[in-house]
């Protein structure tokens, strides 16, 4: 049987060879782009895109160009949605005739009669219309992209707001009123949530394609109605904009207009029913700040960066959170510190690890901007806390950001502040929390430096080679190995060296391992205690 399977698995290939023999054959990736499966004939595509720019203009009619042909007037729908992919790559390059002919093809495409074919023609309009004469945008292009916009399928209609972008970038600015607005405006309120999404996805994009006067007196009130639309994704992908649809207004107004028809919005999403769409506010709000100004920012955007701190939706607060130096830059993070200490405990403290892990990411962020006096006095025992969290990954994450508070406040405070308390949990009943202490001192040593971690690391990290758990015990010769580099060469040989070598004779297999591995790297000149061979002879090499 399982030869027969064998057989059975060659038999496309040798199909494929006795096609390629036969001389009358169709190329085969022409074959593989009218195929059944979206994945295979996309490649071919791909594949044929590529080729296209390997031929000379002759043989781009003579031979590519007919392909195209083939595969646009093909009976099966898969051929014309693939031929759509591939108008643009041989057009700019083939006669005026061709050309002509290129366009017919492409215009029937836009008005087959199967809706995927139409998607395809949708998907590559504005990439086909690039490649056009700015005449045949004008006559072609405009009226396809109006009867795709008006299209009984709102997959096409929504493929036809991203052909829209590349439409306005090509046509003068006294053209786009009159050519492009009126289906945009239309698309902005159609019935279909999902054609006024990928408005609203695409927005910035639209906004600088069209210009600031267009942007002032079509697209504000636009923008006004996405962010209060009737559907929540909808709302949620414009909430995502408003920073940069802001940031893009013209000078002159930009303030006016934010503070006239965008901020009585925002503060309208900031109590949104969904959290989607209060987390993605969220994420770009704090941004507003910089726009704005200090006076503004504090009459208007603080109180609103206030209620989001309060927000029952941990992603809410953790992207106030995160995006905090925008505000720091324009009023001082003093301002938020009172609010920002509860949201902070809060998250600290959350039941999903994810948010716990997420918050400790932003410390090192939070610590440099609240200073080292609000940092010891608010957030120091969150710290520690979070090095006997339940959760290993928390565990490994507060260590790492311990790392970065030493980078961020220096040795000295390390010495006074964390390493007394990371060092006493080395007496912790808890096992987990022992071996917690070694990775610390791990993470520390380098940014302590060598007279910390030589008069206060190692001589906890030597008491603790005693230890009941061999777990403990081999992490005891990792950490050696680890911190070996940043102590004084004394301590090593006079210190490290014994009880290493005491370790590599333990009972346990891991920790007679490590303890070599680390006597090894810090002695190589020693010999392999674990060595077969005579333990006098250094027989590394044969180990």
């Amino acid at each position: 049987m399982a030869g027969a399977d064998g057989d059975d698995s060659l038999y496309p290939i040798a199909v494929l060879i006795d096609e390629l023999r036969n001389e009358d054959v169709q190329p085969p990736l022409e074959s593989l782009a009218t195929v059944e499966e979206t994945v295979v004939r996309d490649k071919a595509v791909e594949s044929l895109r590529k080729i296209s720019q390997e031929h000379s203009p002759v043989d781009l009619e003579v031979h590519f160009e007919p392909l195209v042909k083939r595969l646009a007037s093909g009976d099966w729908f898969t051929s014309r949605t693939s031929a759509c992919g591939l108008f643009s790559v041989c057009y700019p390059r083939v006669s005026s005739t061709v050309k002509a002919e290129i366009r017919q093809h492409f215009r029937t495409l836009c008005s087959d009669d199967t809706p995927m074919v139409r998607r395809a023609a949708a998907s590559k309009l504005g990439e086909f219309a690039k490649v056009l004469e700015l005449d045949y945008v004008k006559s072609d292009i405009i009226s396809l992209f109006t009867a795709l916009a008006s299209d009984e399928q709102d997959s096409v209609r929504l493929l036809a707001v991203e052909a829209c972008v590349s439409i306005a970038t090509l046509l003068p600015q006294e053209d786009l009123e009159t050519l492009v607005m009126p289906t945009l405006r239309q698309a902005a309120e159609d019935k279909s949530w999902r054609v006024r999404y990928m408005v609203a996805d695409k927005f910035s994009e639209l906004q600088k394609a069209v210009g600031p006067e267009i942007t002032k007196n079509d697209l504000v009130p636009a923008f006004q109605n996405l962010l209060k639309d009737c559907e929540a994704e909808v709302r949620a992908a414009a909430a995502n904009k408003v920073k940069e649809f802001c940031e893009n207004l013209p000078e002159d107004n930009r303030e006016q207009i934010i503070m006239t028809h965008i901020l009585p919005c925002v503060k309208e999403l900031v109590s949104d029913t969904n959290q989607h769409v209060k987390s993605a506010l969220a994420s770009v709000i704090m941004g507003l700040s910089t726009i704005l100004g200090k006076d503004n920012t504090i009459e208007h955007l603080l109180p609103l960066f206030l209620a989001q701190l309060k927000d029952e939706c941990p992603e809410v607060r953790l992207n106030i959170i995160s995006n905090l130096d925008c505000v720091n830059e324009v009023i001082g993070i003093r301002q938020l510190s009172q609010s920002l200490l509860p949201a902070i405990v809060e998250l600290a403290e959350d039941a999903k690890w994810r948010v716990r892990l997420a918050i400790i990411e932003y410390m090192p962020l939070l610590a440099g901007q609240l200073g080292v006096e609000f940092f010891d006095e608010k957030l120091n025992t969150l710290c520690m806390a979070w090095l006997i969290d339940h959760v290993y990954a928390i565990r490994e994450a507060a260590t790492c950001n311990l790392m970065k508070l030493v980078e961020k406040f220096g040795a000295e405070w390390a010495q006074n502040t964390i390493v007394p308390k990371v060092l006493g949990m080395a007496n912790d009943p808890n096992y987990l929390h022992r071996m917690t202490t070694l990775f610390c001192i791990n993470a520390l040593s380098e940014a302590c430096g060598q007279d910390i971690t030589t008069k206060q690391m190692l001589p906890v990290v030597l008491k603790m080679s005693n230890d009941q758990v061999a777990n403990v015990r081999f992490n005891v010769a990792k950490s050696l190995q680890k911190i070996g580099p940043v102590l004084d060469s004394n301590a090593l040989q006079t210190e490290v060296k014994p009880v290493l070598e005491k370790l590599a004779t333990d009972t346990d297999m891991d920790v007679k391992y490590f303890a070599q591995e680390a006597i090894s790297c810090l002695f190589p000149t020693t010999p392999n205690l674990l060595c077969p061979l005579n333990a006098s002879q250094d027989c590394s090499v044969q180990c």
